[in-house]
């Protein structure tokens, strides 16, 4: 069982009281990018807020979910609009080990979950997912990040360490510490074509595309 099965039910709630409608805002930011995509791979959306409305927006594309989390994959199925369930599929799995495949798909979503793993771990994951899309293909990221100087960093620094404690105690999340994910990302050759900035610097929701695409 997945530590965040104990919070899926809740866990739309945790964020609203947190952080209003920001994260959902950040997730859905750049979704109109994909509208044309035929073949789409999200990982770990969680309680599936994204796919429902990304099912609606590329209303051709088959869409595959996978999380680690039964219990959130289960809330994401209910959540998906009727018309949309033969095209959506989900499963458990673990993005570590996950094989994408080839050029296997037009884009990949991101969101909120790469901060839960460890900066050499998000170094395999995006090599493995870049070698899996297409050429031209997008990657949707959102995440939190530090703002580089002051109020606003130390006002991020303090709501992070608070997250990471809480996922800690209530799901037995093993990391401590933000990656460097955007670094990472920029690094293995995607550019970032829109940026969508929130909470002061700390939530950063971004759409790249490959380099030379």
């Amino acid at each position: 069982m997945s530590g965040f099965d104990r919070v899926a039910r809740i866990y739309r709630w945790l964020e609203y009281v947190a952080f209003g409608s920001s994260l959902q805002r950040a997730r859905t930011a750049h979704l109109p990018a994909l509208a044309d995509c035929r073949d789409i791979l999200v990982i770990g959306d969680g309680d599936g807020r994204a796919i429902a409305q990304l099912a609606v927006v590329a209303a051709h594309a088959r869409i595959h979910s996978i999380d680690m989390s039964d219990a959130m994959l289960r809330e994401a199925a209910q959540r998906l609009p009727a018309a949309a369930r033969d095209r959506v599929t989900f499963a458990r799995a673990d993005v570590r080990t996950f094989d994408p495949g080839h050029h296997a798909w037009d884009a990949v979503l991101t969101m909120f979950v790469l901060d839960c793993l460890t900066e050499d771990e998000v170094r395999r994951v995006v090599t493995t997912l870049a070698g899996g899309l297409r050429p031209g293909g997008r990657w949707l990221f959102a995440d939190f990040a530090i703002p580089e100087r002051g109020w606003r960093r130390l006002r991020a620094r303090v709501w992070i360490a608070c997250l990471y404690w809480f996922f800690r105690w209530r799901a037995d999340l093993a990391v401590s510490r933000l990656p460097a994910s955007e670094a990472i990302i920029t690094a293995a050759g995607f550019v970032p074509v829109a940026v969508d900035v929130r909470q002061a610097g700390m939530i950063r929701s971004i759409c790249y595309e490959r380099e030379g695409a």
